[in-house]
């Protein structure tokens, strides 16, 4: 293995993978219908990454150290012909995890499918227990069961641990962190709560908008107490906590207020084939120009190495008034 190391020596070992800027959501954190509404101009078939182009980089990345690769989108099962790029990716023998992220929406359909090619896990989203807070933030109407049978479909396929992702934005889901930890306490699923993020320009973040990842601890110990657990490998994003009950684990991830950019290994490849070497990042370098101009996978590589090399971000860390206005990639382009 060609193991290759950023500027701050961090080396490049997760590969997320947008397969698709569409979704059946209008979630408002990342898509808010009044800019993705009915005439959008979403990505035609051409101008996404072919499932032979995506293949042909998760390897290139494969031999340059990445072991860990995320489908994500927008809705990663809106991508016709989802399970046969499954197939093939799994079947990469440097990468030792397949994962994919949903809002669980179409989830129950096709779970089994899923397993059977070769995803070995899934994180949904999933931002309230009640039914209007959900239906609100979603923007579409859905309700919170579909998601939840969901859930318990792909845990019986055997896609799991299930990580449930809960983002938590200050006077609109708050009052569902202790219904969403109360659902998920004794299910050995993993419930994961996310900081709101300045993640792209549409969704009109503000500071005051965050609740601190330590007010959600705090909030959740004082009915369920908690300890904190070790993470299970260098560079893993969210901060453990288990029960003391032994009623399974939380994690928060807390991007806004303990950034952890130093152990950062994650690349971000777009729908249309640009790579972007952080989730805030404002232009990505792009891929599929040199896929379509002939390029040589030695040649590919050299480009993928060098981007790295060169990677300097740090954006959390350096979050600041003179950062906050900055253009960034939007969130349903890369995937989070």
């Amino acid at each position: 293995m060609d193991q290759v190391r950023d500027t701050l020596g961090r080396p490049i070992r997760d590969l997320r993978i947008s397969v698709t800027d569409r979704c059946n959501f209008r979630c408002t954190y990342c898509m808010p219908k009044e800019i993705f509404g009915p005439g959008y101009k979403f990505l035609t078939q051409d101008e996404l990454l072919s499932f032979d182009e995506i293949e042909r980089l998760s390897r290139l990345f494969a031999s340059l150290g990445v072991r860990k690769l995320r489908l994500t989108g927008g809705e990663p099962l809106l991508r016709p012909g989802l399970l046969g790029l499954i197939e093939r990716l799994s079947a990469i023998p440097a990468i030792d995890e397949l994962t994919m992220t949903t809002n669980g929406a179409l989830l129950n359909r096709y779970a089994q499918q899923l397993k059977a090619a070769g995803l070995d896990r899934v994180s949904v989203s999933l931002d309230a227990m009640d039914d209007g807070t959900f239906r609100d933030m979603n923007d579409v109407g859905f309700d919170v069961e579909p998601v939840v049978q969901a859930i318990e479909a792909a845990a019986r396929a055997g896609l799991d641990p299930i990580k449930i992702n809960m983002v938590v934005k200050k006077g609109v889901n708050e009052d569902q962190i202790l219904p969403m930890a109360e659902r998920f306490r004794h299910s050995g699923q993993i419930l994961r709560f996310i900081e709101y993020m300045d993640v792209g320009t549409t969704n009109g973040w503000q500071l005051e908008d965050v609740i601190p990842a330590r007010q959600i601890v705090d909030r959740i110990h004082r009915v369920y107490p908690l300890e904190p657990v070790k993470p299970n490998y260098r560079g893993e994003v969210a901060n453990r906590y288990r029960y003391l009950d032994g009623a399974g684990e939380i994690g928060v991830i807390a991007s806004v207020t303990q950034p952890f950019c130093g152990d950062c290994s994650r690349v971000r490849l777009s729908a249309d084939g640009k790579l972007y070497t952080c989730l805030f990042a404002a232009t990505g370098h792009d891929m599929r120009a040199l896929l379509r101009q002939g390029l040589d996978d030695d040649g590919l590589t050299q480009a993928i190495r060098s981007i790295w090399q060169a990677r300097t971000d740090r954006y959390s860390e350096e979050r600041s008034a003179q950062t906050a206005d900055l253009p960034k990639v939007e969130m349903h382009f890369i995937g989070g």
